[in-house]
C-alpha cells in the first residue's frame, strides 16, 4: 500500500461547521515502536491489518490492538503505536467545537481508545469515503464524511432503555418511579441514558414532554391546560412558565407564530 497524506488548513468560515478535518492519509507501520507524543488535535486511526499495542494516557497503559480496530486519540494525550506485525492503517486528524459535544455523547471516550468490530464494513466504508472527499477540498462534504465516520466508529450503544423512558415520559412520576417501572436502579437508569444521549433522565423526560406539547399545539385545537395535563403537568401555569423558559415563547405564542422558534418579522409596505 503506497503511503500518502494531506494536511488541511480550514478557513474561519469552514470552522463554523463545527467539525473540521485537519489531515488524513494511509501508511504502513513496521514492527517497531513509534515515539511517544501528544497531538494538538484529535485523531482516528483505522488499523485494517496487523496486531500490536497502543500505549495511551499519562499512566502509559498498553491496550491490545488486533485488526480490524479503531484507535481514538484525544488531543493532548500521550500515545505510541507498538505494532508486532506489519500494521496497515488509515488516519485522520480533526478538531472544532463539535468535538466537546461528541465527547459528551460518548464518541470520543478517553477510557476506550481501542475499539474492535465484529463487522467492520460500515466503518471501513466511512473511512474510505472520508479519504476520498478530503482531497476535493469541499469543506461541507468533508465535515459530513467526518461526522459519519465518528458515528460509525462509536461503540454500539443500546437505546432500548431511552426509548422505553421516552414512552413513559408523559406519565407523571419521579425518576425513581421510572427506574422501578423499567426494572432498573436509579443509577442504572442514569448510566443508560447518559451513554446514549449524554444527558440525564430528567432532561430526556423534559425534552420529550416539550416535543409532545409542540405537536399538540401545532396539530390539535386543545386548550393549553389540556395539553399541559396530557404531557404530565397538572399545573397549567407551571407548564407555561417551563415551556416559555425552554422554548423562548409561550405556548400560545408558539401556536400563533406558525410554530417557529423565531418571531415573525412583518414585511414593510412598499412605497
Amino acid at each position: 500500500m503506497p503511503s500518502w497524506s494531506i494536511y488541511l488548513t480550514p478557513s474561519a468560515t469552514e470552522r463554523q461547521l463545527g467539525l473540521c478535518c485537519l489531515g488524513a492519509g494511509e501508511k504502513e507501520n513496521s514492527p517497531a515502536h513509534t515515539p511517544e507524543r501528544a497531538l494538538g488535535c484529535h485523531a482516528l486511526v483505522w488499523v485494517s491489518e496487523g496486531r500490536g499495542h497502543l500505549l495511551y494516557g499519562p499512566d502509559r497503559v498498553l491496550h491490545e490492538v488486533r485488526a480490524p480496530a479503531m484507535l481514538t486519540l484525544r488531543a493532548g494525550v500521550v500515545h505510541s503505536h507498538r505494532p508486532e506485525t506489519r500494521w496497515r492503517q488509515a488516519w485522520t486528524l480533526f478538531g472544532g467545537p463539535a468535538t466537546e459535544a461528541l465527547a459528551s455523547l460518548g464518541h470520543l471516550d478517553p477510557d476506550r481508545p481501542v475499539c474492535r468490530y465484529s463487522d467492520p464494513r460500515s466503518v471501513d466504508r466511512a473511512f474510505t469515503r472520508l479519504l476520498r472527499v478530503c482531497t476535493t477540498h469541499n469543506a461541507v462534504q468533508t465535515a459530513a464524511a467526518l461526522f459519519d465516520l465518528i458515528a460509525q466508529a462509536a461503540p454500539p450503544l443500546s437505546d432500548e432503555v431511552t426509548t422505553q423512558l421516552a414512552d413513559l415520559a408523559c406519565t407523571p412520576m419521579s425518576v425513581r418511579g421510572y427506574a422501578n417501572e423499567l426494572g432498573l436502579t436509579v443509577e442504572e437508569l442514569r448510566e443508560a441514558v447518559r451513554g446514549v444521549t449524554g444527558s440525564t433522565p430528567h432532561e430526556l423526560i423534559l425534552t420529550t414532554r416539550l416535543s409532545k406539547a409542540k405537536v399538540l399545539l401545532a396539530e390539535e385545537d386543545l386548550p393549553v391546560a389540556a395539553i399541559a395535563r396530557r404531557v404530565g403537568y397538572d399545573d397549567p401555569a407551571y407548564f407555561t412558565r417551563l415551556f416559555t423558559a425552554r422554548v423562548g415563547m409561550s405556548p400560545t405564542s408558539f401556536r400563533q407564530s406558525g410554530h417557529t422558534t423565531e418571531p415573525v418579522r412583518q414585511a414593510r409596505p412598499s412605497r
